[in-house]
């Protein structure tokens, strides 16, 4: 895939439509007025049909073996595959373009949550759980993260599950939770504790737990620097009891960390996705400052200094498009990308995007740092693609580790 096809702009230009009429005049609201997006995002899964997609693809995956999924399979051509991976893309740079946090928030409750799901659950906790966060029915979260324990997830985890008769007690506490404060549907993962194995050596486990559930408490919206459109929070959950109903695959034998690690991949991958609209509208932006800023009696973008700048910018805006047409093409083809690839193409992604961005508010001078202009804020939005879902630091661990491997 070398360019979008005509379906592809046909579909483009009916989100930029949405984004206009629905998203733009609320973005003071959703940035500074703690205005849910969740509404608004269930308006546009409804308006272009992408509840009924989902629910297509839940049909087709629902019967599928949890056990079977990790066997070698050769992989099977679908342009159908390929062109259902762009519909979920193309919003994704749409919103970026106005509001990431609004995708941060869409991509963790109808992507991350159900894939841990849909991936080793039941086809029991499909249907219950799973099904309507595909179709923002349901708020979702997944809850990894401990105040202790950033990058090292597994290795400085401490919540725990111990077996109580037919079922568990759920105890610790999550933090930088996408959702958390909203969240109907949690994934909640944890260490097995049977009080003789080690606390590294520990089987890490997945719960399914709904809002509401007596001891576990989720905390109110965290302030923080960019992504305000995509509430953030805490969870904590003491002596929380639950049924091995709740335990994904409802046994305690699925390689948790396994799926964990396919939920990274999904993640990171979504990331170039993300940079590509934010990356489109600094550009555009500061071509049209460029245009229109006069200093020394001639417009800015007449010095070499600036052009430099916005050729940067496009250089970087063709690099992170053509990584969103390889994952189309990939799909089409009937694969997906490997941890590595995937860790590269948000290492770069993100990296390029904070470049960008940073370039833009240089290019606009002092009205850059204002925030009644808008590259103040996709700047601060940025910043997070280095650091969520395994930071720069991770990716080139992440990307070192398989070279040295092979």
């Amino acid at each position: 895939m070398i360019e979008w096809n005509e379906m592809h702009l046909q579909i483009r230009d009916m989100f930029r439509r949405f984004v206009d009429a629905e998203v733009k005049p609320h973005i003071e609201a959703l940035e500074h007025g703690d205005l849910p997006p969740y509404e608004i995002l269930r308006k546009m899964v409804n308006a272009f049909g992408i509840a009924d997609m989902a629910r297509a693809r839940f049909a087709r995956e629902k019967d599928r073996d949890p056990a079977a999924r990790d066997e070698k399979r050769a992989p099977k051509p679908d342009e159908n595959r390929g062109m259902e991976v762009a519909m979920q893309m193309i919003p994704i740079i749409e919103l970026c373009r106005y509001s990431p946090g609004m995708v941060t928030a869409l991509g963790v409750s109808m992507g991350l949550t159900p894939a841990a799901i849909m991936s080793r659950g039941t086809p029991r906790q499909k249907e219950r759980w799973a099904l309507p966060l595909l179709t923002l029915e349901k708020i979702g979260a997944w809850a990894i993260t401990e105040p202790g324990s950033g990058s090292d997830a597994f290795g400085g985890m401490k919540s725990t599950a111990r077996r109580d008769g037919d079922g568990y007690v759920l105890n610790g506490s999550k933090t930088f939770i996408t959702n958390g404060p909203y969240a109907d549907t949690i994934v909640f993962i944890c260490k097995l504790d049977d009080g003789v194995t080690a606390a590294k050596e520990r089987k890490v486990l997945s719960f399914v737990l709904d809002k509401g559930t007596p001891g576990l408490v989720q905390s109110k919206p965290l302030r923080k620097m960019g992504l305000h459109s995509s509430p953030t929070g805490e969870l904590f959950l003491d002596n929380v009891r639950v049924d091995k109903e709740r335990l994904i695959g409802e046994t305690e034998d699925l390689p948790a960390r396994s799926g964990a690690k396919d939920t990274f991949t999904m993640e990171r991958t979504g990331v170039a996705a993300m940079a590509l609209g934010i990356v489109e509208r600094c550009l555009q932006l500061s071509v049209e400052y460029a245009k229109t800023r006069v200093q020394f009696g001639k417009p800015i973008g007449e010095f070499q200094l600036i052009q430099l700048k916005l050729a940067k910018m496009e250089v970087a805006r063709m690099n992170i498009q053509n990584l969103v047409f390889r994952q189309i093409e990939l799909s089409a083809a009937g694969k997906s990308m490997t941890l590595a690839e995937a860790s590269a193409c948000k290492l770069y992604s993100a990296q390029a995007a904070m470049d960008v961005c940073l370039e833009a508010v240089q290019l606009h001078g002092g009205n850059g740092y204002m925030a009644e202009y808008q590259v103040e804020q996709l700047c601060r939005d940025a910043k997070v693609l280095q650091i969520y879902g395994g930071t720069d630091e991770i990716q080139i661990s992440q990307i070192a580790r398989n070279l040295l491997s092979a």
